[in-house]
Formats: C-alpha cells, structure tokens, sequence
C-alpha cells in the first residue's frame, strides 16, 4: 500500500486497500466506525466524486450518539494539538489560524470552551480551515446562544465538511 497509510494516496489505493486498512484510513476522517465500515464495503468506487457523495450520504445519516463519539477525537480549537499520527498533524492545519492568537484571544478562546462544554456536555466543533482567530472566538461566542435542538445540527454540519475534507486529503 503505497501513500494512502499517511494520507495522499490515490483512489485506487483506496479501493484495492484491505477492509480493515480502508476502514482504519477513514476513521482518521470521522471516528464512527459503522460509518467507516459503511464507506469501506461502498469500495470500488469510479471516481473520488463517488466516494465523496457515498460518504456525504452515510455522515447525514448519523445518529447524535454517533456525532458524540466522532467529537471525542477531536481536540479543543485553540489547544495545543501533540502527536505525530495524521489526525494530529490534520487538526494543527486546520487549526492554523489560531497560530497568531495573543494571549488574550487565546485566553477568551479557553473560557468559551469551557462555558460551550458547561451548556452542551460535549466540545465545541467547527470547521476551522481558513478561519482566523477572531473568528473562532466569534462563532463560539455565537454558538453559545443557541439552545441544544439548534446546536446540535450544527455541529453535525461542521463534522460532516470536516469529514468530507479529510476524506479529500485521505485520496490526495
């Protein structure tokens, strides 16, 4: 298996990969493993296109509990994200807009979290790529004013693009 282990691999590795290493490669993109197996046993797909919509399909099919056990591998935005494993190095990219938060923005940014957690029970997700600070900061300060039957459908709107890019970076 050549490339798709560490992300940019091609379709075609996809495809011929084994059901277990396919399966392993997408949970790197949204921890549920049903959705996983659903997207695996999916395989040959024609065209990345196809594999997206599959993908697409099964993430709009998830279940709150599923979108609870896919936000536990998901760090706090604005925290230091360790590890060397892909998903790690995919937060820290997604994440690069705090990069140049000063200690206030980042210190706002803690407490946000904290007040989110303290409302919902679960962390704050959103999809961060291409989102600076301030904006973070922003949408979880917004994101604070909703009741849950409104939040929780956002976030399993953000889980889903940030899924569907993984997904993309995962076939390169």
């Amino acid at each position: 298996m050549i490339g798709i282990t560490s992300g940019g691999g091609t379709l075609a590795d996809f495809n011929d990969a084994p059901a277990a290493q396919a399966e392993r490669d997408l949970l790197a993109c949204c921890a549920v493993p049903d959705w996983a197996r659903e997207v695996a046993a999916g395989r040959p797909y024609r065209d990345l296109h196809a594999l997206v919509e599959s993908a697409a399909a099964g993430l709009l099919r998830l279940s709150w509990e599923q979108v609870a056990q896919a936000l536990a591998a998901h760090p706090r935005i604005g925290e230091h994200v360790g590890g060397r494993d892909r998903e790690s190095a995919w937060s820290r990219r997604e994440q690069a807009g705090m990069d140049g938060a000063d200690a206030a923005t980042r210190a706002a940014l803690v407490e946000a979290n904290r007040a989110y957690e303290r409302r919902f029970g679960h962390l704050f997700l959103i999809f961060a790529s291409g989102r600076t600070d301030a904006e973070l900061l922003a949408a979880a300060r917004g994101r604070l004013t909703n009741d849950a039957a409104t939040e929780r459908p956002v976030v399993h709107g953000e889980l889903r693009k940030i899924a569907l890019q993984r997904l993309e970076r995962l076939i390169g």
